[in-house]
């Protein structure tokens, strides 16, 4: 089997891939400093809640969680059990399979979440939105809508 290098990335594409890593690197990290500065929620808590939040019965699998927010099941698990111990959280067995736990928010998660949101959000904005306008927003959100997809695969 012949092994086939890729195309060198042109000039576009590079800028656009050192952006990309840039932003993927530093955004998350930047945001999370700015959350944790106004708000008593680290971001991987947030995006925990944030999911919760949204989930039927506030409930999701401790796997599910750990998907749609990033992180290693592992990593997740440990997480929750933190925040279970900060009573943001309950972990609850799911059915007789001891090892199907599911993290399901508590009011004191959900108030939280209620305060912690306006000052993401101001935070996201600030970091993300006011430097684009409208038609940028869209293109921004199409593009990495089809990243995302290739990601997923």
């Amino acid at each position: 089997m012949e092994i086939v290098s890729p195309s060198p990335l042109n000039s576009d594409e590079d800028a656009a891939w050192r952006a990309l890593t840039y932003v993927a690197n530093h955004l998350v990290k930047t945001l999370g400093e700015d959350l944790a500065q106004d708000s008593s929620l680290s971001v991987s808590e947030y995006v925990v809640l944030v999911h919760l939040s949204e989930a039927e019965g506030r409930r999701l699998r401790i796997g599910e969680v750990a998907a749609v927010a990033g992180l290693s099941p592992s990593r997740m698990s440990r997480l929750v059990e933190q925040m279970a111990t900060d009573g943001l959280v309950m972990k609850k067995q799911l059915g007789d399979d001891a090892r199907c736990m599911a993290a399901e928010m508590t009011d004191a998660g959900l108030d939280a979440l209620e305060e912690a949101y306006p000052i993401q959000l101001g935070n996201v904005r600030r970091r993300v939105f006011d430097h684009l306008n409208p038609m940028e927003v869209q293109v921004l959100a199409q593009a990495l809508a089809k990243v995302r997809a290739g990601l997923d695969l």
